[in-house]
C-alpha cells in the first residue's frame, strides 16, 4: 500500500543538516540563515544537475580555470545576481561586486548585498573562490 502525504507539508530542512537542538529535534534554517544556504545552493549548481529541474542553478564551478580579470569578474557578478533575482524571490539584490584576492592570484571574493522583502536592514554575504581549481 502506497504511503498517503500528509496535507500539510513539513518544513523544508537546513543542508546541511544543522543537528538537533536540546529537545532533540531537527534544527531548521530560518530567515537570513535560510536565505544564504539557498543562494549558495543556486551559486554551486549547475544547470542541469538536479533532477526534474534542469534549469536550476547557476553554474558558477564553471568560472574555475579562467584568467583572473576584469572580464571574468564582470561575468561572475553578472552570473550571480541573475541566478539569485531568478531563484531566491525573498530577497531583493542591491549589489554584487567581485574583487580580486590580494593575497593570491587565482582567488575572487564575491560580494553579495542584499535586504529582505519585509525588512529595510541591509545584509551581505561574502563567498571565495578559486579560480585556478582545486
Amino acid at each position: 500500500m502506497a504511503a498517503v502525504l500528509p496535507a500539510v507539508l513539513p518544513q523544508v530542512m537546513s543542508f546541511p543538516l544543522g543537528g538537533v537542538d536540546s529537545q532533540g529535534r531537527l534544527l531548521y534554517a530560518r530567515d537570513d540563515l535560510s536565505v544564504r544556504e539557498v543562494i549558495r545552493n543556486v551559486l554551486l549548481t549547475a544547470p542541469g544537475e538536479r533532477l526534474m529541474r534542469a534549469e536550476f542553478g547557476a553554474g558558477l564551478l564553471d568560472f574555475i580555470h579562467q584568467p583572473n580579470n576584469e572580464t571574468t569578474r564582470t561575468l561572475i557578478a553578472s552570473l550571480v545576481r541573475k541566478a539569485i533575482e531568478q531563484w531566491e524571490t525573498r530577497v531583493r539584490v542591491e549589489e554584487v561586486a567581485v574583487v580580486p584576492d590580494p593575497q593570491s592570484l587565482t582567488q575572487v571574493q564575491i560580494l553579495i548585498r542584499y535586504q529582505m522583502r519585509h525588512s529595510p536592514q541591509p545584509l551581505q554575504l561574502a563567498l571565495g573562490m578559486d579560480l585556478g581549481g582545486l
